[in-house]
């Protein structure tokens, strides 16, 4: 329980360290972990190596002392074949009785004599059997021997050989391993150190480019330059270049979304100003004349002879109709914002533009008006008839009533295998530059006051609004310029043909010359 409370003390602890740290300690541990399991098997495949080599020796001994036991006296307690030479220093030799009781015990000094076992050295040595099985015992004052027992023709022996030669070895081989391994890990830590440190060294970076990267305010202001992560350590070959280029594309889409967001806010901000503002110049559009038909209204109860009832009726017919075109111009705006389905057919535009440039000339009588026809082929479009009549229509009557007497308005068809163009292009004092962004916003007068004399000094700023929506919804667009001496509104349809490939059967197509100049009776023939 307890070494379990530690194991998870030091995984707590160790996730609470650098991944380096980590990486470090693991292949440190690994690295013991090997290298203390080759020393244990060297160790042990040595020592069972040297103990077999002793083993054979002591059996080689055993059977020696057998044998000058057999050539020698018949006495119990002889041991003169110690005497022999070869004999190693430390050798001990013992003669048993048939129970297994020493008898007499002696061992092979360094000197190359004799000297005879104590009892405490001769009891370290009793209980082993003469069957040949070899004991390890340790021999007070000599150390640890390795010994056996052997009988032959009733006279058993034993022999013993130490066993410090093997446990030196040992020893010193222990030492030797120890003493490489610490070195060698040292080594290896230092050099995995170096390698860990240098291979981490781009994630390092990209944990930084994340850091200051959560540090850049994301809240409000513009977020433009959020850091990335350097090219080279992007590479999709490795771990860190997986990580750094996923965040690189985490930043981009960050980066597109904050933008899209302050886009959006923008555009939500400024749907709202132009609403309120399209509110307060509604209100007060109809405001206007519903003050001006109460004014007549309560001067023809009470009876006041200075207004005459037929010029206060007509003054309350008048203000009525500007209130009624007001309402229907916007119940059109908000059907054409709302996408309902305008009617259908074909409709030939060089002739819509004739009719609507002579109506405008009738309109208009001190304005020189200009019509050209420039036709390659028939300017034939699909559409809502009136309202494409009501969009060239406002465009004539802006022209008008924004520019003085003495003004030549010139429209232009043109038409291509793709489109329909309609030009008109008058020599006026232009639009100021500040409102031609918003030439075709709701409400937008040049006059920004709401003050105007009559509707026709001026009008209620709904008329190129009215045009750019109808544009929109027949596929079409439209574009503005404007200069002092020339302004220019260039409207693009599709064809028929562009939106049907083929022609419909039974429709006749009539070529329409190519005609330039005034618009005179002759001309419209």
């Amino acid at each position: 329980m307890t070494g379990a409370r530690a194991k998870r003390a030091l995984w707590t602890r160790l996730r609470g360290r650098s991944l380096r740290t980590r990486l470090l300690v693991f292949i440190s541990a690994a690295l013991v972990a090997v290298c203390a399991v080759m020393a244990l098997t060297t160790v042990f495949a040595q020592r069972a190596y040297l103990l077999d080599d002793l083993d054979h020796r002591v059996g080689d001994a055993a059977a020696r002392s057998q044998g000058g036991v057999q050539v020698g006296p018949d006495v119990e307690t002889d041991l003169a074949f110690l005497n022999e030479q070869g004999q190693p220093i430390g050798t001990i030799a013992a003669r048993l009785d048939r129970n297994g009781h020493i008898l007499a015990a002696k061992v092979v000094t360094h000197s190359g004599g004799l000297r005879d076992l104590a009892a405490a050295q001769r009891s370290a040595l009793t209980g082993i059997d003469a069957d040949g099985s070899l004991h390890t015992r340790t021999v007070p004052g000599l150390g640890t021997y390795r010994a056996t027992a052997l009988e032959g023709g009733g006279r058993p022996v034993l022999t013993a050989l130490p066993m410090d030669d093997v446990q030196d070895m040992i020893s010193g081989l222990v030492v030797v391993e120890g003493v490489v391994a610490a070195a060698g890990l040292t080594l290896a830590g230092c050099v995995c150190a170096a390698v860990i440190r240098r291979q981490l060294r781009p994630l390092g970076r990209v944990a930084a480019t994340a850091v200051e990267v959560s540090r850049s305010p994301l809240g409000h202001g513009e977020v433009i330059g959020l850091t990335r992560v350097p090219e080279r350590d992007t590479d999709p070959g490795s771990e860190a270049g997986q990580v750094g280029a996923a965040l690189n594309r985490m930043i981009d889409h960050v980066e597109s979304s904050l933008a899209e967001r302050r886009r959006g806010e923008e555009e939500m901000r400024r749907s709202e100003e132009r609403t309120r503002r399209f509110l307060a110049d509604a209100s007060h559009e109809l405001r206007t004349p519903l003050a001006s038909i109460a004014g007549y209204a309560e001067l023809m109860n009470r009876g006041i002879e200075k207004v005459e009832p037929t010029f206060a009726w007509r003054r309350v017919s008048a203000e009525s109709a500007r209130m009624t075109g007001l309402v229907e111009d916007l119940l059109l705006l908000a059907r054409l914002d709302e996408g309902r389905p305008l009617q259908s057919a074909e409709v030939d535009l060089a002739a819509l533009v004739t009719e609507a440039v002579w109506d405008a000339r009738a309109a208009g009588e001190g304005h020189t008006w200009q019509l050209a026809l420039l036709l390659d082929s028939p300017a034939l479009v699909v559409g809502d008839e009136a309202r494409l009549r009501q969009v060239v229509a406002n465009l004539l009557a802006n022209a008008r009533v924004h520019t003085p007497v003495g003004t030549t308005v010139v429209t232009s068809v043109e038409a291509t295998d793709a489109y329909c163009r309609i030009r008109v292009r008058d020599d006026g004092p232009g639009i100021p530059p500040t409102l031609l962004p918003r030439v075709f916003e709701r409400f937008t007068r040049a006059d920004a006051s709401r003050s105007r004399v009559s509707a026709e000094h001026g009008g209620s700023g709904l008329g190129l609004a009215i045009v750019a929506a109808i544009t929109a919804a027949h596929g079409g667009r439209i574009h503005a310029e404007s200069a002092p001496g020339r302004t220019e509104f260039t409207v693009d349809l599709p064809t028929a043909e562009a939106l049907t490939p083929t022609a419909p059967a039974g429709v006749d197509v009539m070529p329409v010359a190519r005609v330039a100049g005034d618009v005179t009776p002759a001309a419209r023939a």
